[in-house]
């Protein structure tokens, strides 16, 4: 494994083929690496191994074809009708590529086969996500539920995240 440097992400291929796929438990450490990159960057919250173990299920990953892990996104489930997309990461050599949206889409595909009505995001990528059709909303119109996780954070004091929300079109009649 070539490391770019100082960042322990292994260099990958641009131009290498991926597959979407849920994320296994032995995905649990290119995960965390990923993830890692960007928070020691400031740009996302670290995700410990222990909760990205705790939580497998609830990620997507893009896989290239040299077995690298060069995207992941997790679709997390907080009540009847809302889920938050969280761990959104990409390989900074596949940046550009649509990876991120293809991730993004993904969570919210399986959040409407849930049945769910709206998926929310915290986010820097404000831009991103409103090319995807989601709006801005303010921190007191998401429910206290979506607070939980708060308090641990080392930003809570200073938080810079925006949240973003996508409500789904009702499914047709007898759908």
């Amino acid at each position: 494994m070539v490391e770019l440097s100082g960042t322990g992400l292994p260099k990958v291929r641009r131009e290498a083929g991926v597959e979407l796929r849920k994320a296994r438990l032995s995905d649990v450490d290119q995960i965390h690496a990923l993830i890692r990159h960007w928070a020691e960057r400031g740009l996302m919250l670290l995700r410990s191994h222990s909760h990205l173990y705790e939580n497998i299920r609830d990620f997507h990953v893009l896989e290239d074809e040299e077995g690298h892990v060069v995207g992941v996104a997790g679709l997390h489930v907080l009540w009847r009708d809302l889920a938050e997309i969280r761990g959104l990461a990409v390989h900074p050599d596949r940046q550009g590529q649509g990876l991120g949206r293809w991730l993004v889409l993904a969570c919210e595909r399986e959040a409407r086969d849930l049945g769910l009505p709206k998926v929310f995001a915290w986010t820097l990528q404000v831009g991103f996500f409103k090319g995807l059709g989601y709006q801005v909303t303010t921190r007191e119109a998401l429910p206290p539920k979506v607070w939980s996780e708060c308090n641990a954070c080392p930003f809570y004091e200073n938080c810079r995240e925006i949240a973003v929300i996508k409500h789904f079109a009702p499914p047709p009649f007898g759908g």
